[in-house]
């Protein structure tokens, strides 16, 4: 838009984004810090966020900056749509291209952290911190005081976090805690592609949906996730 002026017009560059009431999901899963998610629910907004994620890799985009603040939620809460893609860039051809700490702490991965080399398996790892988000309800390493930073902090912080992970809690179904493990592995090699991650969360849905068909309680689910150890190529220890 151009603002009148006389011959001094000025230009004015805005950004038109669609407005979401129902908020991002840190607020959706603030509210629900008592009283947890169902795992069906906890399933499904981790699903869509790994597909979004999957999607954007597949177009070689690197996000970033993945955390709860940014997704949002239609408003019927049904659909989540990943925002601020300030940071992102696009993949480099060549490993070793993109570096530099850039993100947020407790969803940045231990490489990105400490200033080195880093790809798209840097987003894997705050997906992993994100899932974990999900199912807790709560925000990581909160008891760290990352609100606080001050260069010494930071620096405590850098050595805490190349090993130091959430606690996983005992309900925890071992299928989706294996998935969060395996995200959040110290060494980039070794996380899951996001294409691969869907795909056991969308195992994680079938097992879900085979027990609603068999009228089977919920509760037998950590038991006989672990037939889905081999898709996983995991031994959840």
């Amino acid at each position: 838009s151009r603002q009148a002026g006389g011959s001094n017009q000025e230009l004015v560059c805005c950004v038109v984004a669609r407005y979401h009431s129902a908020g991002t999901l840190k607020s959706y899963l603030e509210k629900h810090r008592r009283k947890k998610l169902r795992l069906r629910k906890v399933v499904k907004l981790s699903l869509q966020l790994g597909r979004g994620l999957a999607y954007l890799h597949s177009r070689k985009l690197i996000h970033r900056d993945i955390k709860p603040e940014n997704v949002v939620l239609d408003a019927d809460n049904k659909e989540l749509k990943i925002i601020d893609f300030g940071v992102a860039r696009a993949e480099p051809k060549n490993t070793g291209e993109m570096g530099g700490q850039i993100g947020t702490i407790g969803y940045m991965a231990p490489e990105v952290f400490a200033s080195k080399p880093y790809d798209s398996k840097c987003d894997v790892y705050s997906f992993g911190i994100c899932l974990w988000e999900i199912y807790c309800c709560e925000a990581p390493f909160a008891h760290l005081g990352f609100s606080h930073q001050t260069s010494p902090v930071v620096y405590k912080l850098r050595q805490i976090l190349q090993s130091v992970r959430p606690e996983i809690p005992g309900n925890c179904p071992e299928a989706l805690a294996a998935i969060m493990k395996q995200c959040w592995e110290e060494e980039p090699a070794k996380r899951p592609a996001m294409e691969d991650v869907v795909s056991m969360l969308e195992a994680i849905v079938d097992l879900l949906n085979l027990a609603k068909t068999e009228n089977s309680p919920l509760s037998f689910l950590p038991a006989r996730c672990s037939c889905l150890r081999s898709h996983f190529n995991c031994n959840n220890t």
